[in-house]
């Protein structure tokens, strides 16, 4: 479970990022946080991780989360990782085993086991010794995700993984991120498209700064809280009947 309580990030020009957040996520889930540019959806990750420094009071299981974070894995947005970096594929995803195995230490064969694994997983083990560079956007997020599978985290963060992807990758993505789910994972992401959210997430946050809604998908998805964190312009279409969308 995480939890967070009174959790508030100051940038230093005295800009508030995050004010007064509260609330506890139970897994196994695929969580959403949504809300508009500039709600601290991805401050939120990364004041649980530690990254972002924040006040307040920040558990994951009952425990600080700095003593948690071998328990996350984290996969940040695209454009703050470095493309060009000369390293193939099976040793990007090999990065995953260093908080098992250490930093400068030789991978055992089981670890490469676990690499050669992962990659089957995301449908990517053909490129095991391309460079990354030579790789799509949609393929790179794949082997970003496999570097998490062999992880073993119990968490896994993922900050707006579907941005520029191709309809293929996301797809492969949501069907290893579901199979995770069902294994007891808990799965948090930062997410913009508001027209899969009732598809892809059983839980959702809803942020603009402060927390305008947490809970259940069906429960909190609604047109209130939208406009409350989006605006009164927000675009809300209603399909009738049990089926009801707003995006």
């Amino acid at each position: 479970m995480i939890t967070c309580k009174n959790v508030q990030v100051i940038y230093q020009n005295n800009g508030t990022a995050l004010d007064d957040i509260c609330f506890s996520l139970k897994g196994p889930t695929i969580t959403g946080v949504i809300g508009p540019n500039g709600a601290g959806k991805s401050t939120l990750l990364k004041a649980i991780l530690a990254i972002t420094p924040h006040t307040g009071e920040i558990s994951i299981n009952g425990q600080p989360a700095k003593k948690q974070l071998k328990q996350i894995a984290y996969v940040e947005q695209k454009s703050a990782v470095d493309f060009t970096f000369p390293i193939t594929v099976k040793e990007c995803v090999s990065l995953g085993t260093y908080p098992e195995v250490g930093l400068f230490k030789t991978l055992k064969r089981k670890n490469w086991a676990d690499v050669e694994l992962a990659l089957r997983t995301v449908r990517m083990e053909e490129f095991a010794n391309r460079q990354i560079s030579e790789l799509s956007g949609g393929q790179f997020q794949r082997v970003l995700l496999a570097r998490c599978l062999v992880q073993k985290a119990d968490y896994i963060f993922l900050d707006e993984p579907f941005v520029g992807i191709d309809a293929i990758s996301e797809q492969i993505i949501m069907e290893t991120l579901r199979r995770l789910k069902n294994a007891g994972k808990t799965i948090l992401i930062v997410h913009h498209d508001l027209s899969k959210v009732r598809e892809y997430f059983d839980q959702l946050i809803i942020l603009n700064k402060r927390l305008v809604a947490s809970g259940r998908t069906n429960h909190v998805f609604q047109k209130e809280a939208l406009v409350r964190a989006y605006g009164e312009n927000i675009f809300v279409d209603e399909v009738n009947k049990n089926d009801r969308k707003l995006y």
